[in-house]
């Protein structure tokens, strides 16, 4: 009777660090070699996902072969299977190749390469159009790579070679609801084919793409029998035995927490930039609100608190609260925290703004100039402490333009930049609920950037409640205003918001990357012109 045992190895590979990625590589294959029959490593594993434009060097194709013959020579006890880009006579392809002993058994091409949303490999590589097979120990497992399990046709294409289970390597980016749509997808596979899947996918951070593992094996019958963790890096054992594939102590969870799974994916985001771009900490403006309330327990659990820096830095409108509930916060995390007033600052720019201002009335621009002095001082900050500043917007806000460019869009990395407002209650309380450590009047007063007397946001904006769906329909869905409206929106706020989102695209492709949750962030996902009149044509037609 065939009998097969795969370590699946769902490990945090970084683009461009093919010595450190084939290192860890090595490192597993020492530990776990002896113990299974074949090692599989994800999709790109040896340069990373996605390397993007390093694809067009030579010298990196030429490092990716030695990193494969390193691999293959050391795969004296087991099989090694991993993913690496493979040129070929002026082509090149994404590709999984089977190592053994010196040798390379057989490699895959990938046949379907995304070409939306965040994935451009249609830019890179030139499609498969062959199956693989690989049969070892009596056992024949169909090779697919990520996207190919999308769509049917690659994997029908296996069943007349009498396959025994399906094997996959992937670094597919998390989003929210990502795992149905992959178990959904898995299962019906299943149902088509009748074969088991192992689904390996990677797991790590880079730039705005979050691979949060969860990888998943699924039964000939199309039930989840494991799932490794989300957010988490691990190697796991499975064994093919009859048809029957059997993974302990990665049992499948009967209910997933989409808050945990969205507040785990940012705190990894935050490790991995901050600690592979090689920054000593973070630094951020502490304001008492609940935008930087959220982002300060992130990049605390992400890093440590002696590696985070808060700092609060008032004005004369910045109320008592906001400066006991800052304080507060700082000292449950234990992070280090400083109070830096802005009002000598403002005050000196006043002045020597006064005579270009003339007898102008005080308006947004005074407001900005506050956001600035901000700006400013934690700039100033990093470039003496080596620390990365941390931007606090939102997407509501990054959406609509109510952040300021040069003052809080400062930063190199903005952690919540993809989550709409009403999601930044959500993450906050179920923060609170691992331990407290947002104060709870942050999450239950009215949100205020404090620019102004008695500011609030609902003075100049709707309620978020409506505000983030409107933004939904809008940007993540291509919906009209007839559209939106149809759906139960006042008009008037239906186009003063979309008015708002195509103004302020300029600001948008100056702000700091962040990791992306939503179906469709503000980033790769949606490559707006800045200079556009297409509102004009709308509102020709009605529409």
């Amino acid at each position: 009777m065939a009998k097969l045992s795969l370590c699946m190895a769902q490990l945090d590979f970084t683009v461009g660090a093919i010595h450190n990625n084939t290192a860890l590589i090595l490192k597993t294959l020492r530990e776990q070699g002896e113990q299974h029959d074949i090692i599989v490593f994800p999709e790109l594993a040896i340069t990373g996902y996605p390397p993007e434009d390093l694809l067009f060097r030579e010298d990196l194709h030429q490092a990716v072969d030695n990193a494969v013959e390193q691999i293959s020579a050391a795969a004296s006890e087991c099989v090694v299977i991993v993913g690496h880009p493979q040129a070929i006579g002026g082509e090149l392809f994404n590709a999984m190749s089977v190592l053994h002993r010196g040798e390379c058994l057989l490699r895959y091409f990938k046949q379907r390469l995304p070409n939306y949303g965040v994935f451009d490999e249609q830019r890179y590589f030139i499609p498969g159009h062959q199956s693989q097979v690989f049969e070892w120990q009596g056992v024949r497992i169909g090779l697919q790579i990520c996207e190919d399990l999308w769509h049917p046709q690659p994997l029908q294409q296996l069943l007349d070679d009498d396959i025994d289970l399906v094997l996959s390597i992937n670094a597919s980016p998390y989003e929210l609801n990502k795992h149905e749509q992959r178990l959904g997808v898995l299962k019906q596979r299943v149902a088509e084919t009748g074969k088991p899947i192992l689904y390996l996918n990677n797991c790590g951070a880079q730039d705005e793409l979050v691979f949060d593992g969860h990888s998943l094996v699924i039964d000939a019958e199309g039930n989840l029998v494991a799932e490794l963790p989300h957010c988490q890096m691990t190697t796991a054992t499975v064994v093919y035995e009859n048809n029957q594939v059997v993974c302990n102590g990665f049992e499948a969870q009967a209910e997933q927490n989409d808050l945990a799974h969205v507040y785990d994916a940012l705190v990894l985001a935050v490790r991995d930039y901050v600690t592979k771009n090689g920054f000593s900490g973070v630094a951020l403006g502490l304001s008492g609100g609940i935008d930087s309330a959220l982002t300060l327990a992130i990049a605390s659990d992400a890093l440590g608190a002696d590696k985070v820096h808060a700092v609060m830095m008032p004005f004369r409108y910045t109320s008592d609260m906001s400066l006991e509930d800052a304080e507060q916060q700082a000292k449950t995390l234990g992070v280090r925290y400083d109070v830096v007033p802005i009002e000598p600052m403002f005050d000196e720019f006043m002045n020597q703004l006064s005579p270009l201002f003339g007898e102008t009335e005080p308006d947004t621009t005074e407001e900005n100039l506050q956001s600035r002095c901000r700006g400013v001082l934690l700039m100033a900050l990093s470039n003496k402490t080596g620390s990365l500043v941390l931007a606090t917007g939102n997407k509501s806000e990054m959406a609509v333009g109510y952040a300021t460019l040069y003052g809080d869009m400062c930063g190199g990395f903005a952690p919540i930049k993809d989550i709409p407002k009403l999601l930044v209650y959500q993450l906050a309380e179920f923060r609170n609920s691992r331990g407290s450590c947002i104060p709870q009047r942050v999450i239950d007063r009215p949100p205020s950037a404090e620019l102004a007397p008695d500011q609030v946001d609902s003075d100049s904006l709707p309620d978020y409640s409506d505000l983030d769906r409107i933004l939904a329909l809008y940007v993540e869905r291509d919906w009209s205003v007839t559209d939106i409206v149809a759906a139960g929106f006042a008009e008037d706020d239906v186009r003063r918001v979309i008015r708002l989102v195509d103004l302020n695209e300029y600001k948008r492709r100056q702000s700091a990357v962040g990791p992306k949750v939503t179906p469709r962030n503000f980033g790769k996902d949606r490559r707006y012109p800045i200079t556009s009149h297409y509102r004009h044509e709308l509102q020709r037609q009605g529409q």
